[in-house]
């Protein structure tokens, strides 16, 4: 509920699980499952994960990133840190929660899925175009 008279800026919302959930299954070639339990909800590009977030803590998620660019987000962002019980050189936990804005999530969101795509045999990346 907003106060009578109270202005929000579009930059002061923040991403929140279902915003997140329109964003990743809007990209081509992703769904959406629940391959570790009902708790934990990932998304894929033709099967191979790109992103994870707890349905019971969902104000953090985890995305795959560059492990140079990876090192870099972390040392800026206390948002940013080494992925949740992942491989840490690989996947970062973000928190939604804090400094960064939906631009920025965005980034790495897109960041992790385009490493995926990328990782994909040219034939399945032709099936996204």
């Amino acid at each position: 509920m907003v106060a009578k008279g109270c202005i929000i800026a579009l930059s002061d919302i923040k991403m929140d699980i279902e915003s997140l959930r329109d964003y990743c299954l809007a990209k081509p070639g992703v769904t959406e499952t629940l391959p570790f339990g009902p708790d934990t909800l990932v998304f894929k590009v033709l099967d191979k994960m790109f992103l994870l977030i707890g349905l019971n803590s969902p104000d953090s998620f985890n995305v795959k990133c560059d492990p140079g660019k990876a090192v870099e987000l972390r040392d800026e962002y206390d948002e940013v840190q080494p992925g949740y019980h992942m491989n840490k050189t690989h996947w970062n936990t973000v928190s939604m929660k804090g400094r960064l804005n939906d631009g920025q999530l965005k980034e790495m969101i897109d960041h992790s899925y385009t490493l995926i795509v990328e990782s994909l045999p040219k034939s399945k990346q032709a099936l996204l175009q």
